[in-house]
């Protein structure tokens, strides 16, 4: 997923997420002398255009996966809708530039600075045409208001996170009503993340105003955009939110008049665009190769060079003629059948063509990452040798490249937790574990007493070996019916209603001191830790057999997620599956149902290894602190393990972070937090694997859109371009999606398709040549001229009518023919 939540700065980095939808993060402080800049993996890519080349007016119409819970940034709930329509409407006193740096809001501040060290002061000039909706000018009152909200003195605000703000001794006027004083009780690094954005007092000012009055409604914004007042009486849309255009704005006018947020989840997002229901929304790769195939062949002219029957010769055309024509009736009948069929997906490839032509995937790397992560709380990866071994099994580089080379973006496996390629400070730690060995990956694991062809202990119940091997790869009791994907060599399927040791609370994380990473090692330039002791022998051969210590195989439970947009994790973990088997690790591959993957099993503790991402923060002494802090006991017995999922951590690791957080020079910053990756490396909780791939379809003639890396959009430079090949921004001011199909244009053709297979046209068939032979009056192997892309969105036939659908068209083609859609396969 994707970058497209981004607002002017994001919040918090509160959750980890699977596919789509992850807020915008905060950049670095301002870089120090010493520091170096590179450039970011991939260029972002938005069909940049001068604001000149604009027209002014039209509605855009962004897709996200459900409309916002709240529209209170500083909540637990708030999710990429609140980010997006945050940005769009509300103060920020930082934005993002390209390389994640924070960039000042010229719109909003003159200057901000640290003015005083001792105690930490900083001095923020406020432009002097700042006001909120209302009239009121943006000042001091509301920087108060939103400190003692979210400063964690009053329980009565229900806040997700209090970073920062806790800080803060006082909150005053300046030398005048443009200037806020704000003084800390100890410094503070990350202090440009805070104000962003910023709420008006009436919001922050009460516990019941942030609590619920801000979850349904904005009333007083001040941004580009506003969102839209509903007339009394009138019930709130529950598949929109529309912004408009914001007359008190001072800034450059948006170009937009409208800019609405509708609800399309990720698997109906291809058949909106379809149907021109959307401008724009974030696609899964599979359904981002369906549009850049339509564009494709719209270049190309229409030729029949691709889809259904492309690959059909002259050779199997003549023999379809014979069968057709031949005495044989009942193989007659059969073959007019099959051809009826490839002619409904000829037609539904040529509205694909014609509905999904009018995009363009705009691609680059979304700033976030994906990461393996494994369970040090409970089973046989509590042993840090054991998580060693894993890590140092598994190919990051290919992963990396089956993942991003076939969409073209840069492949090179992520080589810290705490930045991304681009970022300031990045370095690449990963020599602090050690590269892909697989015989020291064995040797790690024979140190651990893990041997190939040890005895399982047996009793009442079948031994472990046995037992992986009857699971079927499915969690009872979740949404996910269908039949899982054949397992990779090496794995199991999953553990059907079994549960591994309970969540959290019943065992600690590595305790530092003795730890892993404080271990002598045998290698130069590895962290402690990162290899098995001098002379430990590993197993010979390049394939290990069931690894067994006690009585027990070492089978490790992997739990993905089943859904449709979750496919390539579960291509990945295959992968995993299969490197570990070669060391002679077992994997037991669960698929749960996404709505309950993250909550009961992740965040409860309940996996071995599970894959899931983390977005990347340019303040990682703030943000990333929770995430990789040492879980500690709770006073009722249970491990408060914050946000660290993994469960592994050690004491110095958080001294460095908490060291981090009262350095005001950057680069002190960034070589703290380099040491703690490291460290955060040789304990081998996490392993990043890939950045995220970010793939946004937006109409070709929409510009100042889609992928946008690390930058923060700006949302009053998107527009339609003047010199519009699809209508211009005119198309788009009568009801969304119309022109998305001819009423009575699938009816004709389904009471044409339904005679087709007939044998009583056999006699009329004689008549036509195997070179210009027409089914239902279209050239054989070239779709006949359709609606134009003004007239129509290509939309298939109706679900509910009982006709067939474009998908199932084009599953009976490629049964007629033998040959591959080229798209089939790219389904997610």
């Amino acid at each position: 997923m994707s970058h497209e939540g981004a607002g002017r700065r994001s919040v918090k980095r509160s959750v980890a997420f699977l596919t789509t939808g992850v807020l915008a993060v905060p950049a670095l402080a301002a870089c120090s002398s010493e520091e170096k800049e590179a450039p970011p993996a991939a260029r972002q890519d938005l069909g940049s255009a001068s604001r000149a080349k604009l027209a002014d007016g039209a509605t855009a119409r962004w897709a996200v996966e459900a409309l916002p819970k709240t529209l209170n940034a500083y909540q637990s709930d708030a999710d990429e809708a609140t980010s997006r329509v945050a940005g769009a409407v509300l103060p920020s006193m930082f934005r993002l530039d390209a390389q994640g740096r924070p960039a000042r809001d010229a719109d909003f501040l003159e200057s901000a600075k640290v003015v005083e060290t001792d105690p930490q002061v900083v001095l923020y000039k406020l432009d002097q045409r700042a006001v909120w909706s209302d009239g009121r000018e943006i000042g001091a009152a509301d920087f108060v208001a939103q400190w003692h909200a979210l400063s964690g003195k009053n329980s009565a605000y229900w806040t997700a996170r209090n970073a920062g703000y806790n800080r803060i001794a006082k909150i005053e006027r300046g030398d005048n009503d443009l200037q806020v004083r704000v003084t800390f009780k100890k410094k503070y690094a990350d202090w440009r993340s805070l104000f962003s954005p910023l709420y008006p007092k009436q919001v922050m000012g009460s516990p019941d105003a942030f609590n619920e009055d801000a979850r349904k409604a904005l009333k007083i914004t001040a941004g580009p955009f506003a969102p839209e007042q509903r007339k009394k009486g009138a019930k709130a849309s529950e598949d929109q939110l529309t912004l408009v255009r914001n007359p008190r704005w001072w800034g450059e006018r948006a170009k937009l008049d409208k800019l609405v947020l509708r609800a399309v989840p990720a698997a109906r997002r291809l058949d909106a665009l379809r149907k021109g229901e959307i401008d724009i929304a974030a696609l899964e790769p599979g359904d981002a190769r369906r549009i850049s195939g339509a564009a494709e062949g719209q270049a190309a002219g229409g030729a029949p060079g691709a889809g259904p029957g492309a690959a059909r010769g002259p050779a199997q055309a003549l023999r379809s003629w014979a069968v057709v024509h031949g005495s044989d009736e009942q193989a007659a009948d059969k073959e007019k059948e099959v051809r009826a069929k490839a002619e409904r997906a000829r037609r539904a490839f040529a509205e694909d063509q014609q509905g999904l032509g009018r995009y363009e995937i705009r691609k680059s790397l979304e700033p976030a990452f994906t990461q393996l992560a494994l369970n040090g709380a409970s089973g046989p990866l509590t042993d840090d040798r054991v998580r060693r071994a894993v890590a140092r099994a598994i190919d990051r580089g290919r992963i990396a490249r089956s993942v991003l080379g076939p969409l073209g973006l840069p492949a090179k496996p992520v080589g810290s937790h705490l930045a991304l390629a681009g970022q300031l400070g990045y370095a690449d730690g990963s020599g602090a574990l050690g590269a892909q060995d697989t015989d020291e990956a064995q040797a790690l694991l024979a140190d651990a007493g893990w041997v190939p062809g040890g005895p399982l202990r047996k009793g009442g119940k079948k031994d472990e070996e046995t037992d992986a091997r009857a699971d079927t790869g499915t969690e009872k009791g979740t949404k996910d019916t269908k039949k899982s994907e054949a397992e990779a060599p090496g794995s199991d399927g999953g553990d059907e209603g079994k549960k591994t040791a309970k969540p959290s609370g019943e065992a600690g994380a590595p305790d530092d001191g003795k730890a892993a990473q404080d271990k002598p090692h045998s290698q130069p330039g590895g962290a402690p830790g990162a290899y098995a002791p001098k002379g430990t022998a590993a197993p010979g051969g390049s394939t290990a057999g069931l690894l067994a210590k006690d009585g027990k195989a070492l089978t490790l439970r992997f739990v993905l997620p089943s859904g449709p947009g979750s496919r390539s994790l579960r291509e990945v973990g295959a992968d995993i599956s299969k490197m570990l088997g070669r060391i002679g690790i077992r994997t037991q591959l669960v698929k749960v149902a996404d709505e309950d993957y993250f909550k009961d099993h992740i965040a409860a503790g309940e996996y071995d290894m599970a894959l899931y991402s983390w977005p990347a923060t340019a303040f990682p002494a703030t943000d990333a602190r929770p995430i990789y802090a040492k879980p500690v006991p709770a006073a009722d017995g249970s491990l408060n393990v914050e946000q660290n999922y993994t469960r592994v951590g050690t004491d110095y690791i958080d001294q460095l972070f908490d060291k981090a957080t009262t350095e005001l020079d950057s680069g002190d910053v960034a070589g703290l937090m380099r040491k703690a990756d490291a460290r955060i490396w040789a304990a081998a909780g996490s392993l990043p694997l890939y950045q995220r791939p970010q793939l946004v379809a937006v109409r070709k003639d929409l510009a100042n859109v889609g992928a946008y890396g690390f930058e923060s959009p700006r949302y009053e430079d998107i527009g339609f371009l003047k010199s519009a090949g699809h209508g211009g921004p005119a198309a788009h001011r009568g009801t969304p999606g119309a022109g998305a199909g001819e009423p009575g244009k699938d009816e004709d053709r389904a009471k044409e398709d339904e005679g087709a297979g007939s044998g009583k046209e056999r006699a009329a068939d004689k008549e036509k040549a195997p070179g210009g032979e027409k089914d239902s009056g279209r050239e054989s192997g070239k779709p006949s001229a359709e609606p134009s892309a003004e007239e129509k969105s290509g939309t298939g036939p109706d679900k509910k009518s009982g006709k067939p659908s474009a998908e199932e068209s084009r599953k009976a083609s490629d049964k007629e023919s033998g040959a591959a859609d080229g798209r089939e396969s790219d389904k997610e």
